[in-house]
């Protein structure tokens, strides 16, 4: 297997699903809707709808409602993206290379651009249900929804989002208790959105999505370990985005409490681990494994 020739063929197909569900600019919110489709189509890696597409594909078929959901996933990945660069958050100009939702569009525009993708990601996840043939599809999609508006919202992203706000107020005495909480849930519960619902969605058992939880969640706090180990030793023009931003906003990371020998560390014993339980299935997915293994160890 080719894999980076893999990658680009796949990333491409994730790409025309995205382009087939985002509105178009048009009418009297027009301005909203450009903001939006700015903001999605500034690339990425599109880890969340290939992790979702490629945890599927380890179980069996999942069908066309699959696709509706991939799409859904990204559109709150990038909600939460234009949300975290506004002045009032991260305040960051710059996000995959390019200036962000709020520079271009202004922060109010920016602001219902990404209120805007979080209802719509909801519409397109609910397009699923037109699809469905058997009642086991129904039940299917229905836990697939749950799956989603939990691990988006208060006691997921949202929950992560709010402790690592607090997380930067002076008074704060953060603890590692509180950094794990914060990365479990700002930057793991989507990741293990993307590979439950996957699961889900092709018919897995329900041990299986428990463990499969197990795998994302070490995934994406070993994916926030490295791309604070980045912020640290990366280069804007490497990673796209500024550098050195988790100081300037004061903001306690992994590395800033355990230096970057045990940080790195930490993110391959977490990766080891996650790619253990994806071996345990009774089928292997070696691309989903080499996925799973370079962007853990990304250098962007």
């Amino acid at each position: 297997m080719n894999f980076d020739e893999e990658l680009r063929k796949k990333t491409g197909e994730v790409e025309k699903i995205l382009a087939a569900y985002l509105p178009k600019p048009e009418g009297f919110q027009s301005k909203v809707l450009e903001a939006m489709e700015y903001a999605v189509s500034a690339g990425g890696k599109r880890l969340r709808p290939l992790l979702m597409a490629e945890t599927a594909a380890l179980f069996g078929e999942a069908g066309e409602s699959l696709s509706c959901f991939m799409s859904a996933i990204e559109f709150v990945h990038t909600y939460s993206l234009i949300h975290d660069d506004l002045p009032a958050l991260d305040n960051d100009d710059y996000r995959r290379g390019r200036k962000t939702t709020h520079v271009v569009y202004g922060e109010d525009i920016a602001v219902i651009a990404g209120d805007g993708l979080l209802n719509y990601a909801f519409e397109t996840a609910l397009r699923a249900f037109g699809k469905a043939v058997t009642l086991e599809d129904y039940q299917r999609i229905e836990c697939a929804m749950n799956i989603l508006g939990c691990k988006a919202g208060v006691y997921g992203m949202i929950g992560g989002q709010c402790a690592d706000l607090l997380a930067e107020k002076p008074e704060a005495d953060v603890k590692e208790e509180t950094l794990l909480f914060i990365h479990e849930n700002k930057t793991a519960a989507l990741i293990q959105a993307a590979m439950t619902i996957g699961a889900v969605l092709a018919g897995a058992d329900e041990g299986a999505v428990v463990r499969l939880e197990k795998c994302a969640g070490n995934i994406g706090v070993a994916f926030q370990i490295q791309d604070d180990i980045l912020d640290v030793t990366s280069s804007l023009e490497v990673l796209g985005k500024p550098v050195g931003s988790d100081e300037k906003n004061h903001k306690l990371t992994y590395v800033a409490m355990h230096g970057l020998e045990e940080s790195r560390r930490q993110v391959e014993e977490l990766s080891r681990e996650a790619i253990g339980i994806l071996q345990s299935f009774g089928r292997r997915n070696e691309f989903l494994e080499t996925l799973v293994e370079q962007l853990i160890s990304r250098e962007k």
